[in-house]
């Protein structure tokens, strides 16, 4: 079997199947066969899988493969409202010898900030936040996971009315949410994206090419040849679909309530409880709720968090010079609050579309005041991971209480260079690194 046929099984909604390719990748990586480059340094935190959204259609197993192909020093995958990814994810890692890290991104309502728009565009209170360094499932019966099931029924709910209204507007394109949606996805956890591709390929079924046009330019506002463009466009044409038909002032915008959405005390709560680490997220500083990033980090500093996420591409890569330099400005601001808390960044691109980077350009002179900070901050995540997974050490852990107590600098010290240090396949079995001090640990990796 070709490398390329190997990397479609990596795709497949079979788990067995998924794994048995990556298998065989990792066999061909041993004997010479395939070769990957070192790593450099380069880290992308923040993939998208198909468990909740990935424009390619890419599986966790497909995602460690892409990045050790490329040369990363450590990949993270992010999926909305589910860990379902991450067992599959870390052990890939250990399967191939990549840095492996995983986060789980939900939306928030934040009290404090009930009357001010955050990083959620035009809903005040409403902010993303991520669990981030997760390692392990919530156990059965516990507060943990009867919010992680909670968070998966809301977001479920709210796509369903979110559908029901676009149905009543679109008329005779119409989704059925079992039949049509789920089927997109491997662990029915069917995101806003999925329903759009469900509305684009039900409309081509529906109308037909030569209605196509005439259907959308009508359902979106726009003239035929608008519609006809944006046809030969998928990523373009999704996100006017999604402005029209599903966010704030579209036709199925279900707005944010109490029953939305789980309060940023509540997902705190789970993140701590699965010894993970609370995680706030960045947009660009333009909304009120980010125009003091002292204060908002300092709230959520006091609330739990540990570290802070950032999305660079968007706040660079801009090409009006005015926008530009705007959230250049934020984006120095957002990390100079940051180091002085001592929060680690956790950042990368998405791929939750189509046309987004794999990495981000860290030979940009944008970026290059922030890359140390970029990196060190991956290898903190991976240096948390590997020490929570091998030996229950992690960041959040009694142990890390005991050696470091509040110095938070010192803490994400350490956790760093285990990051540099640790092998992704390195076996701690007959070791009691549990019993270990800081500088032994280092010592032995």
């Amino acid at each position: 079997m070709t490398m390329e046929q190997l990397e479609h099984q990596l795709n497949d909604f079979s788990p067995a199947v998924r794994a048995s390719a990556l298998a065989e990748l990792a066999a061909r990586i041993e004997s010479g066969e395939i070769a990957t480059p070192p790593p450099a340094q380069l880290v992308n935190l923040h993939f998208h899988t198909f468990f909740s959204y990935n424009a390619y259609g890419w599986s966790p197993s497909r995602i460690a493969w892409e990045a050790k192909k490329r040369g990363l020093a450590v990949a993270g995958i992010v999926d909305f409202d589910v860990l379902d990814g991450m067992e599959e994810f870390l052990t890939a890692g250990e399967t191939i010898g990549l840095r492996t890290a995983v986060a789980m991104e939900t939306r928030v309502f934040v009290p404090e900030y009930a009357d001010k728009v955050i990083n959620s565009p035009n809903e005040p209170g409403i902010c993303y936040f991520m669990a981030g360094g997760c390692f392990k499932q919530p156990e059965k019966g516990s507060a943990s996971a009867r919010i992680l099931d909670n968070m998966r029924d809301m977001a479920r709910r709210r796509n369903i009315q979110v559908m029901e209204r676009v149905n009543d507007y679109l008329d005779v394109v119409r989704l059925d949410y079992d039949a049509d949606v789920l089927p997109l996805t491997p662990s029915g956890n069917a995101t806003e994206r999925h329903m759009l591709a469900a509305y684009d390929a039900k409309a081509r079924l529906v109308m037909g090419d030569a209605q196509l046009p005439c259907f959308w330019a009508k359902a979106l506002g726009i003239s035929e040849n608008e519609a006809a463009d944006l046809l030969r466009n998928t990523p373009a044409l999704h996100e006017k679909m999604r402005s029209k038909l599903m966010k704030f002032g579209g036709v199925g915008y279900v707005a944010p309530d109490s029953e939305t959405f789980p309060t940023v005390d509540t997902v705190i709560e789970m993140t701590l409880e699965i010894d993970a680490l609370p995680t706030m997220t960045w947009l660009d500083g333009t909304n009120p709720g980010e125009s003091d990033m002292p204060a908002l980090l300092g709230l959520m500093v006091d609330k739990g968090a540990v570290a802070l996420n950032i999305v660079p591409d968007r706040n660079w890569n801009i090409k009006d010079p005015d926008e530009k330099r705007v959230k250049l400005e934020n984006l120095d601001k957002a990390i100079s609050a940051a180091r002085k808390l001592h929060l680690p960044l956790c950042v990368g691109t998405e791929l939750n579309k189509l046309g987004l980077p794999f990495v981000d350009d860290f030979s940009a002179p944008e970026l290059a005041p922030y890359v140390k900070d970029f990196v060190e901050g991956a290898y903190f995540f991976w240096g948390h991971t590997f020490l929570a997974r091998k030996a229950g050490i992690g960041f959040a852990s009694d142990w890390a209480q005991a050696h470091f107590g509040a110095d938070r600098a010192a803490r994400n010290a350490f956790y760093t260079e285990v990051g540099r240090l640790a092998d992704p396949k390195a076996d701690l079995s007959d070791i009691d690194i549990a019993n270990a001090s800081p500088a032994e640990i280092l010592g032995i990796l």
